[in-house]
């Protein structure tokens, strides 16, 4: 099925329209549960009949310690936001599939269903120039639930708002598209979380790392990830160094 790409950009554009089909139907009582389990079934089901020799880490499968051994690993999570996908009229959740070869991501899609959109590194997002005023703030998307602790002393220090967003997937894309200038996240998450938006904020040119600047690392033994900066390249240091100063007078 074409490039990885491609493959990637169509089995998470093919899950999110499964998803909202699911969704359309109603059945509110086990509509979270039965996203995650039908779409994880779905894309397990594909992986294994497209790419038979990959290995595969996803948030709804149990872990084969396989992986850790193999060179390529796709990394999943069925349903990204599974909490705002079961609240009516909530377009921030997405579908996320990666492509993990020999310590980098080579591939990936997030898919935005509700908002009909998938961004792919088969054709990576262009983020458009913000038309700002010198008076109008940076926008920084954080958890609903979980925003750092640190993150008001941040968006202080660098005259910004907090916009609070749903899943991880809808966040980074807010940046990728424009719609935000960074997403910020300490805390925790786990890889397949991040992967999939990592690899097509990369290969939209901006810039992804820890929250210290280090690199973010994938197809560990654990899979847990403590934080992540995504923004554009000329907003990294500042924002990197703003949240050094928060972090340092104990604020998180």
């Amino acid at each position: 099925m074409g490039s990885d790409d491609e493959f990637a950009r169509a089995l998470a554009g093919e899950a999110g329209r499964r998803l909202v089909a699911l969704r359309a139907r109603g059945d509110a009582g086990n509509l979270r549960a039965a996203g995650d389990r039908s779409s994880h079934e779905f894309l397990s089901s594909e992986l294994a009949r497209f790419r038979p020799a990959d290995a595969v880490l996803s948030e709804e499968g149990k872990d084969d310690p396989a992986r850790l051994a193999a060179d390529r690993v796709w990394i999943v999570d069925p349903l990204d936001g599974t909490r705002e996908f079961g609240e009516p009229g909530r377009s921030d959740w997405a579908v996320h599939v990666a492509l993990w070869e020999r310590g980098e991501l080579t591939a990936g899609a997030v898919a935005l269903p509700a908002q009909d959109r998938v961004l792919s590194t088969a054709e990576p997002p262009t983020r458009p120039e913000p038309h700002r005023t010198a008076t109008q703030p940076l926008r920084i998307v954080v958890s609903r639930s979980r925003p750092p602790a640190f993150a008001a002393e941040v968006a202080q220090g660098t005259g910004a708002t907090l916009v609070p967003l749903g899943s991880a997937g809808a966040k980074a894309a807010a940046v990728m598209l424009g719609e935000a200038d960074a997403y910020l996240h300490d805390g925790g998450q786990y890889e397949w979380d991040s992967a999939a938006p990592v690899a097509v904020a990369q290969a939209a040119g901006l810039h992804v790392s820890r929250i210290d600047g280090s690199k973010l690392e994938y197809n560990k033994d654990s899979p847990w990830q403590p934080d992540i900066l995504i923004c554009p390249g000329k907003l990294a240091n500042r924002l990197l160094t703003a949240i050094a100063v928060a972090r340092r007078t104990g604020t998180g």
